[in-house]
């Protein structure tokens, strides 16, 4: 009876956590909603309301200034969707690297994607690229370092995945003098501010020409996280464990990799190097739903796209001046990490 009595409250704990999880993705949209009021032109809600609804009814707009029409619709509005994309994206990724490398300090950039995203956003601002151009570059560099990362992983045959990780730290510091050379042969006065200030990250200049791919590929790699979210779970366990129940653990891992790679590039090159989200925001998941991955992955999603949009709000429209955010989540993560360290042992 005692035993049926535990299966019992172990099952009653695992729906609540789950129901908890599903509930947390609503948090975004209600944060979303409070980041277009807030700014140093504040808006009242009722406009913001029918500013949204004029999307789909154009009559609402009747009444709004042309000046709230154009602040709301073409300049928070994508730059506030593509913070809570950007947060979404780097904390999920961050979730599913520390469960299946099992280390609670891995995060989205262990392969390489930042570091090779920065050097290509620093060529591309070193031509006089456009913004466009720069996010392409940054894009595709921050593949192109996870790909050079895997090939050299390839040429050892045992333990694939530790020379991976092992590769795409080395790749990854490559990058990073390629971009400190980049940035000593830039023009002090004119180039040189411009790569600085982009590598701080920040969404100052996100325009609605900047969210269809990230959007198909934040919400396609999540949606994919969450269809594995039980081979996630089999995975942390270990990988003899995965093979006794049939599973091809170094194969599935690299497909998560290549996944996670895809959000984390989309991400940073639109917002540039904004860090520390996909290695806090698991540890506070983890602490709220435990660290089952039906769990974890929603309100990964849920509380990294909340934290940098809380980020962004800041910076925007509390301070004096606006900060880059890759200073703001630092300064702001690493208090936050070593408090949940010393409580996510039990976790871990």
């Amino acid at each position: 009876m005692r035993i049926v009595a535990l299966r019992g409250a172990t099952t009653a704990k695992g729906s609540l956590r789950l129901s908890l999880a599903y509930l947390s993705l609503a948090l975004p949209f209600a944060l979303i909603v409070i980041s277009l009021l807030l700014g140093l032109y504040q808006i009242p809600i009722e406009t913001v309301g029918r500013a949204l609804l004029s999307l789909i009814v154009p009559q609402a707009a009747e009444g709004i200034s042309s000046t709230e029409l154009t602040l709301i619709l073409r300049i928070r509005l994508p730059r506030v969707l593509s913070a809570a994309l950007i947060g979404a994206a780097l904390a999920s990724t961050g979730a599913a690297f520390q469960g299946i490398f099992k280390n609670p300090l891995v995060d989205s950039n262990l392969l390489g994607v930042t570091s090779g995203a920065g050097f290509g956003a620093a060529v591309a601002l070193l031509l006089g690229g456009t913004a466009l151009a720069v996010q392409s570059a940054a894009f595709a560099f921050g593949l192109l370092a996870v790909m050079v990362a895997y090939a050299g992983s390839r040429l050892y045959s045992s333990a694939p995945l530790i020379v991976l990780t092992l590769m795409g730290i080395l790749i990854g510091s490559f990058f990073t003098s390629l971009t400190a050379l980049t940035k000593y042969v830039a023009d002090p006065l004119n180039t040189l501010p411009a790569i600085t200030f982009w590598l701080l990250g920040g969404l100052t200049g996100v325009t609605w020409n900047s969210l269809p791919l990230l959007a198909l590929i934040t919400l396609g790699g999540s949606a994919f996280l969450w269809a594995v979210r039980w081979r996630l779970n089999i995975l942390s366990l270990g990988d003899a464990e995965a093979t006794a129940l049939g599973m091809n653990p170094t194969r599935l891992k690299l497909v998560i990799i290549l996944c996670a790679t895809l959000m984390t590039a989309a991400a940073v090159a639109v917002g540039g190097v904004i860090g520390w989200i996909g290695l806090v925001i698991p540890h506070a998941a983890r602490l709220l739903v435990g660290a089952d991955h039906k769990a974890l992955i929603p309100t990964s999603l849920a509380l990294g796209a909340s934290f940098l949009l809380v980020i962004d709000t800041i910076s925007r429209a509390l301070l004096p001046a606006e900060v880059p955010l890759g200073i703001l989540t630092g300064l702001v993560g690493v208090p936050i990490l070593i408090v949940l360290l010393r409580r996510s042992q039990r976790v871990w």
